[in-house]
């Protein structure tokens, strides 16, 4: 093909997302914040001729139109702040949110928009070390930058225009609910990672939710992918068998391919929801004798935090 779609860079993120993941990258926090947003500032693509010499139309927040000039041979990537947000600094392991749009930089070709509209793109870890935290740097929310992908034999530079639209938490941010009677009881930490006292009584035969943290955002579609944050336990046992807190980052699973009961309980949540669930075996891994190496025969409970979402693209 002769272009890099924009569909490129969407791979870039997701890819960045699950190393940063796999990786244990958790986001700043107190004393050490200026540190890591150093990291990122020294990390960041430096600017050039051809970053520097675009001209942009269009609001902040909104998909642009740019304006460069056409055929320049690129020989790196270059990276400029076009203005500069008055939000907050980003640092080292920070999940960000980002609109982009991109053009050819032989044609001044549209390639395509990301971003502006909800559930497009997932937030990204930035970390110093992978593609995205290079070219978005340390930035502040609010941020619209220039950012050029350098010629190659078989495609013309690219010019993407980025706009950083946020630093979203990792943990739930919507507003607390009544406990439902019955259900177990959940404390969080002060970061916001939960835990989970069983009640004595006989595990539930049926799924059962109830939202703890009642979110403003989108809601969660079918076939969606999310951003979240977990922490399971058993029911017969009390312990916790897994935990993205204890993993030390969010996870995603491309069209929550998670287990039905799991699925059932993000069902039409919306984005900034704290969840608690309860699944017997069926809508887990099954049922039989109790096995704690794959959970067969268990009954789980999920405390899920709804971090984003991500619709599903069109066919």
């Amino acid at each position: 093909m002769r272009n890099r779609s924009i569909i490129a860079l969407s791979t870039i993120t997701v890819a960045t997302m699950l190393l940063a993941g796999c990786a244990g990258t958790e986001g700043s926090t107190g004393d050490d914040a200026e540190t890591l947003a150093a990291d990122l500032c020294s990390a960041a693509v430096e600017s050039g001729d051809a970053s520097d010499g675009v001209s942009v139309e269009g609001d902040f927040g909104t998909a642009s139109t740019a304006t460069f000039e056409l055929g320049t041979k690129v020989d790196a990537a270059e990276r400029t702040v076009l203005s500069e947000g008055d939000g907050d600094t980003i640092a080292e392991g920070d999940y960000v949110s980002y609109a982009l749009s991109a053009f050819d930089g032989d044609t001044g070709e549209r390639l395509g928009d990301a971003g502006y509209t909800e559930g497009e793109l997932l937030p990204a870890a930035l970390t110093a070390d992978a593609p995205l935290g290079q070219l978005i740097g340390c930035a502040s929310v609010g941020s619209r930058l220039s950012v050029v992908f350098p010629t190659t034999e078989e495609a013309a530079a690219q010019y993407y225009i980025l706009d950083v639209l946020d630093i979203v938490p990792t943990a739930a941010w919507g507003e607390e609910q009544a406990p439902v009677a019955g259900m177990p009881a959940v404390t969080l930490d002060d970061d916001g990672a939960p835990t989970v006292e069983i009640p004595d009584a006989a595990a539930p035969t049926e799924v059962q939710i109830s939202v703890l943290k009642q979110g403003d955002g989108i809601a969660v579609g079918d076939g969606d992918t999310t951003l979240l944050q977990y922490h399971g336990v058993g029911w017969e046992s009390g312990e916790t068998f897994d935990s993205s807190w204890a993993n030390g980052a969010p996870i995603t699973s491309e069209g929550n391919g998670y287990v039905p009961g799991f699925v059932q309980a993000l069902a039409g949540q919306k984005v900034g929801s704290q969840v608690l669930v309860v699944i017997p075996p069926a809508a887990g891994y099954g049922e039989g004798e109790i096995n704690d190496a794959d959970l067969k025969g268990q009954t789980l409970v999920f405390v899920i935090d709804i971090l984003a979402t991500m619709h599903p693209a069109a066919a």
